[in-house]
């Protein structure tokens, strides 16, 4: 349970982090937000991996909450575009 609520903490900090650098009005509260940033961190972790071969030994990582960051940023600016195209 308690693993659980760290990939929530983090989802939460990395969705926050991506929201406050991109600009614009993404709207959501604070459940999209945790949302954001568990996607953004199963994204980010993804691509670490396949392309540094990054491994992550702890779950409250600095390089957890970057790649969590850089996840929810590329989450973020696609469902930007998805948004901008049916309007």
């Amino acid at each position: 349970m308690g693993t659980v609520i760290a990939y929530l903490v983090i989802g939460l900090l990395g969705g926050l982090i991506a929201k406050a650098i991109l600009p614009g009005k993404q709207g959501g509260g604070w459940l999209a937000t945790i949302a954001l940033g568990v996607v953004g961190a199963l994204l980010g972790g993804f691509l670490g991996g396949l392309l540094f071969n990054v491994r992550y030994d702890e779950i409250f990582s600095f390089q957890g909450l970057i790649t969590a960051v850089i996840g929810s940023l590329i989450v973020l600016l696609i469902f930007g575009l998805i948004r901008r195209r049916s309007n």
